[in-house]
């Protein structure tokens, strides 16, 4: 009887996990957060929230930390939201995620358009790092064992945070200090001119002005760009020429296309239950490990 319980217990989660995928699949991205918020439990894990990184009501980030972690690899995450929305409290489910795999991560917020325009979220996700990098050991990170990570709008912020030396150098983050970039579903390489995005760049501003895919360094550290092969909001193609901007550059890149995901689903499979609905965190961990220090 108690193994046709537990037997009974498995069906319901797994019943569960793909009745909720297919909800999330039918999502705006924020019903997508707010459905895998409520059913993440964070519980074990050490969460820090609020921490300042700037002086901007939203120069905040939140820190999730495996219990005891002793210099574990660091992830920052940071969110989309077209640059005029999103927080760090929607993607609970992602700290958690990569807390989980044993990551010390932080979920960040930033300044947001239209009365912040580029470069401050960009200034932002460098500032969110230097703080990240300078605290690490006091959540049990190794400070020199640095990942950026980033979702849509997030993903701009985080592979041009990274790959254009100005924002690195400014923040005060030696320049070495990031093993890795991971771009999820990124708008690296549009032109936004006559976009509704058009205004969270300045006035005036070109694409060779403010995209990543026109900043790569030749020294970048190397990058996982995921793309999701049914995007209809960041079309693919972004993927495509950002790739193509870090050949040229001779920057190490592991570029995968997934077929059949959108854009909310291309994140939500970062979710520990959601993992069927594609190998987004497959890949990612398997990228963190690659790349981390020993």
């Amino acid at each position: 009887m108690r193994a046709l319980s537990v037997s009974r217990s498995r069906l319901a989660l797994v019943a569960g996990a793909l009745l909720l995928g297919v909800a999330i699949t039918g999502c705006s991205q924020q019903g997508a957060q707010n459905t895998l918020n409520r059913v993440v439990s964070t519980g074990g894990l050490t969460v820090t929230t609020d921490v300042v990184y700037g002086t901007d009501s939203r120069n905040r980030m939140d820190v999730y930390a495996p219990a005891g972690a002793s210099a574990a690899p660091v992830v920052l995450f940071v969110h989309g939201g077209s640059w005029e929305g999103g927080d760090k409290e929607g993607h609970k489910f992602v700290g958690e995620s990569l807390a989980r795999a044993g990551y010390v991560t932080a979920v960040m917020n930033y300044r947001l358009a239209p009365a912040n325009r580029y470069p401050a979220y960009v200034q932002d996700t460098a500032a969110a790092l230097r703080v990240l990098r300078d605290t690490a050991k006091t959540f049990g990170g190794n400070p020199d064992n640095l990942f950026v990570m980033g979702h849509s709008a997030g993903a701009f912020n985080a592979v041009e945070a990274v790959d254009n030396e100005r924002w690195l150098r400014e923040a005060g983050v030696p320049i070495r200090a990031v093993r890795g970039v991971i771009g999820v579903a990124g708008p690296y390489s549009y032109d936004f001119r006559g976009m509704s995005s058009a205004q969270a760049f300045p006035d005036g501003a070109l694409p060779d002005d403010v995209m990543p895919a026109r900043h790569v360094r030749r020294d970048a550290p190397p990058h996982l760009l995921l793309v999701a092969g049914s995007d209809r909001t960041v079309y693919p193609q972004n993927g495509e020429q950002m790739k193509a901007a870090l050949d040229a550059a001779g920057v190490p890149v592991t570029f995968t296309v997934l077929p059949g995901m959108g854009h909310i689903t291309i994140i939500a499979a970062m979710t520990r239950f959601l993992t069927f609905l594609g190998p987004t965190r497959q890949d990612v961990l398997a990228f963190i490990e690659a790349r981390r220090l020993p």
